[in-house]
């Protein structure tokens, strides 16, 4: 059986129309397995983003397919692909994006009471995902009480909470000082390592992508 968890295959992205046409990819192959780690980095504006927002299904292609362990992606009703993401795909974006008015724990556990699980299970996984970032002595502080790398670590704990296959990182440490984003990166890759988790990071610090297991670089709309 192969351990190829994502495929995408040659896929275009354009926005715009007539003259005013901007074509982002041009047919992007792309592979990863289960617990690879693999970087994506590129010039500014180069799609980085676009491409990330495909392969986890936030945006679709023009054409090309997106394959899951196994299951075409291209298909799905957006309820289904809804559900895809809640479930299989954790995302971390260069800003947290955490709701100012619940707490650590509160913001952690939100993916799991959203998608109905039970309260004290999510509150359990929680709390021992914030005390493996460092954060148990932050439960109940809200993000306004925490400095911006304790929030991007709320919302990594955030991110894997459901236990996700894939992680999607965008920038992850880009809004954060050199000594608060090597923390995240260092917990983010053990904690990910640890989980057999399979990664894809967009990144522009070159020192981090040459850490993880593959550096693809996006030039003119495609992968190399």
């Amino acid at each position: 059986m192969s351990d190829i968890l994502l495929k995408a295959n040659e896929i275009h992205k354009s926005y715009g129309s007539g003259k005013n046409l901007v074509e982002v990819l041009h047919g992007v192959n792309l592979e990863v397995r289960q617990g690879e780690m693999t970087a994506i980095v590129g010039a500014s504006g180069s799609g980085k983003t676009t491409l990330l927002q495909i392969l986890g299904t936030l945006d679709s292609p023009d054409s090309g397919t997106l394959t899951f362990a196994g299951r075409s992606l291209t298909d799905l009703s957006e309820s289904a692909l809804s559900q895809h993401r809640n479930t299989r795909i954790g995302f971390i974006f260069q800003f947290h994006h955490l709701l100012p008015e619940f707490s650590a724990l509160e913001n952690v556990m939100m993916p799991g009471l959203i998608g109905r699980q039970p309260h004290k299970q999510m509150a359990r996984q929680a709390q021992d995902l914030l005390e493996q970032v460092g954060l148990e002595h932050r439960l109940h502080h809200r993000p306004g009480e925490l400095s911006g790398g304790e929030q991007q670590r709320v919302a990594l704990a955030r991110a894997l909470v459901l236990q996700p296959a894939l992680l999607l990182a965008d920038e992850p440490t880009g809004n954060l000082d050199t000594e608060s984003g090597n923390r995240v990166f260092s917990l983010l890759h053990e904690l990910c390592r640890s989980l057999n988790l399979c990664v894809i990071m967009v990144t522009h610090n070159l020192e981090l992508a040459a850490v993880l297991d593959r550096k693809c670089t996006l030039t003119d709309g495609k992968l190399s």
